[in-house]
């Protein structure tokens, strides 16, 4: 099939899934043309059978901002056109799923364009609920050919929110490459982090509030005061200088590294021991199962789709948002147990493998295949 893939492209997991799904779809045979303003950060080097397509908003002294909708819906129109896609499989609701169906009424009768639209979460949990945002929400999602969520969780919040009339929302969840994300032992890398007597404990996000990191750093500042340890922070956002704060205030500083953002983060996994994801909320929690697939047990709030990925007690431990001291008592148990630490090692492994590749891409393949006989 020859297939468009509108995403962003900078850090975050909607934009990690959206191009790995991509490259599966390529290393099937499939024809994989990418749309946005900037290549995505995962697309390194030439791969056979993906083409990126940059969207480049003109700059005009009229406009007081770039029009990158319009720009983009021309874009996707032009490849459309010129690459004869078959489906326009866009990545958020919100521009991407209204300019496909911009681009689709510009092709008018030169060509029939499927719209796939999955939804990630902040698309319905946040900026859908902006009423700036909502009319112009639902109307895209209605108007796609197919929607899926990555999550039962996220599923029901788009019907709940947007009732969603005449239209399925099929779940489909988020995958890892288990070539880059599998359980070793890297003595080298566990060096780097922490001397041979320390747990190593991780997180990485985009530091932003729904995140909390202050709770990643108190929940670290109460295991360190029971036992040897590091914290690595990965990423970067608007915490970011906070945490440092907390750090100094909590007295924890030596035994807390940022790294800042990271592209290949596995590495790093597979020297921890823990991770924390104590967030406000999350729609599917990717950066939980990239750690589970790494062999890392996890930490978690109790909420969204974390428990679709986290089994409490085989895979790690899920609290209640907010509550640093249930998350720093689950903490301890799993780092002070080295039988417990390894049974929930096996588990999060177990766990993180019916999220593979193999198991999740065709169920996209399905969904294309059933739309084109529409």
């Amino acid at each position: 099939m020859r297939i468009g893939i509108t995403l962003y492209p900078t850090y975050g997991g909607s934009g990690a899934v959206a191009t790995e799904l991509g490259l599966e779809l390529a290393r099937r045979g499939h024809e994989i043309h990418f749309i946005s303003y900037a290549s995505p950060f995962r697309l390194r080097g030439v791969t056979e059978r993906v083409t990126f397509h940059e969207v480049v908003p003109a700059d005009y002294p009229l406009f007081e901002h770039s029009p990158y909708a319009f720009a983009l819906a021309v874009k996707q129109h032009e490849v459309a056109l010129r690459e004869d896609l078959q489906v326009m499989h866009v990545h958020y609701a919100i521009p991407h799923a209204a300019t496909a169906w911009l681009a689709k009424q510009m092709l008018a009768d030169e060509h029939d364009l499927k719209i796939v639209t999955t939804l990630h979460g902040t698309d319905i949990t946040l900026v859908g609920r902006d009423p700036s945002y909502f009319s112009l929400t639902k109307f895209s999602i209605e108007r796609s050919d197919r929607v899926t969520a990555v999550s039962a969780f996220l599923r029901e919040e788009t019907y709940k929110r947007f009732g969603c009339d005449g239209c399925e929302v099929q779940v489909i969840p988020n995958f890892i490459n288990q070539t880059e994300y599998y359980p070793a032992h890297d003595p080298a890398m566990r060096a780097k982090l922490a001397p041979p007597d320390h747990r190593v404990l991780v997180h990485v996000s985009n530091f932003r509030p729904v995140k909390r990191l202050l709770d990643v750093v108190r929940i670290f500042a109460g295991v360190r005061k029971a036992l040897k340890a590091k914290l690595i922070l990965v990423g970067d956002g608007p915490d970011s200088d906070a945490a440092q704060s907390e750090v100094v205030r909590l007295g924890v500083k030596r035994d807390v590294r940022f790294f800042g953002r990271v592209d290949d983060v596995a590495d790093l996994l597979r020297g921890a021991d823990l991770f924390l994801l104590p967030s406000e909320t999350e729609s599917f929690g990717l950066a939980a199962l990239e750690a589970m697939a790494c062999g890392v047990p996890v930490v978690a709030s109790d909420v969204g789709g974390i428990p679709e990925v986290v089994v409490h007690g085989e895979t790690g431990f899920l609290a209640p948002v907010g509550d640093v001291a249930a998350m720093t008592d689950r903490s301890l148990e799993v780092l002070g147990d080295p039988a417990r630490l390894e049974l929930l090692r096996r588990g999060a492994v177990a766990r993180a493998a019916l999220f593979s590749a193999d198991k999740v891409v065709p169920q996209y393949e399905r969904v294309y295949e059933d739309v084109l006989r529409d």
